[in-house]
């Protein structure tokens, strides 16, 4: 007789603690990764996203699943769906976290929802982490995964959005293998799509490797403190749209907008891939 499937709901509060510390080394791969001239120093702020990197977790070789994922369980509910992915996030900064410090992340399921969409059954899982460093809460970040179904190997991914609006900041880039593999080694992720052509292509069906979300999320972060360097940040939401593919232009952009900016992402075909919202600190 076979086991009755989990309800997935009964994940929501389950907890997990994190400990690390922000280590100078790992933000001087960060800068280097983002092309910075000079990477910030023992003290000085962790910049926006740069909380990523840290806080892994270090997944046995023996534990992990064919896409290089840990194997479902565990702190996240065992959603018995092939593609995982980080869909959307909140950030808040509430005071710096700084490089040298000893720091903690508290992560929580906070909502488990089971939909039905145009490619089949999809699961939301809602997760907060709470990062405390010396001084108190530094960040809360909250993320969106979705699980889905594959998509059929070669399907087109069709017609996207426009971009938003006019950009007053725009800067063009190419994230190439070696730029994935460098955020993939940051932050500890061995998901293959980031890095294995093989795989991604004849597995996935994909037509090239893919750029991490979160990647792109910390390029618009970036795009905002070169425009406006003046100014903290103390809250960033995204939501993405659809793949970011390796070896292909990739344009961030974005505007001023009230007492912050509106941010986009545009891949090589000037289709819309992320959009996103800053709230800057009070002067």
């Amino acid at each position: 007789m076979s086991e009755a499937a989990p309800n997935l709901e009964d994940w929501i509060g389950s907890s997990e603690t994190a400990r690390d510390t922000i280590s100078p080394r790992v933000a001087e791969g960060m800068a280097a990764t983002l092309d910075w001239e000079h990477a910030p120093q023992a003290g000085d702020p962790l910049p926006p996203a740069w909380h990523l990197a840290f806080f892994n977790p270090a997944a046995l070789q023996s534990a992990l699943g064919p896409d290089g994922h840990p194997a479902r369980g565990g702190f996240l509910p065992p959603v018995p769906l092939p593609r995982r992915m980080y869909a959307s996030g909140t950030f808040t900064f509430h005071q710096p976290l700084r490089i040298g410090e000893a720091a903690a992340r508290r992560s929580e399921v906070m909502a488990v929802e089971q939909k039905t969409g145009r490619t089949g059954p999809l699961v939301f899982v809602t997760v907060r982490h709470t990062i405390t460093g010396g001084a108190g809460v530094a960040l809360t970040d909250d993320q969106h995964i979705v699980y889905r179904e594959a998509a059929a190997p070669g399907a087109a991914l069709g017609r996207g959005e426009a971009a938003p609006a006019e950009p007053v900041w725009q800067r063009m880039l190419t994230p190439d293998p070696v730029m994935l593999f460098r955020y993939s080694a940051l932050t500890f992720n061995g998901h293959r799509i980031h890095y294995d052509y093989p795989y991604v292509t004849q597995v996935e069906g994909y037509p090239d490797l893919i750029v991490h979300g979160p990647l792109t999320a910390t390029l618009l972060l970036d795009l905002a403190r070169r425009s406006v360097p003046d100014r903290s940040i103390a809250r960033f939401a995204f939501r993405a749209k659809r793949p970011v593919f390796a070896n292909r232009p990739l344009t961030v952009a974005g505007r001023p907008e009230g007492d912050g900016a509106r941010l986009w992402a545009l891949d090589h075909e000037g289709w819309l891939t992320m959009e996103a919202e800053v709230a800057f600190a009070a002067a």
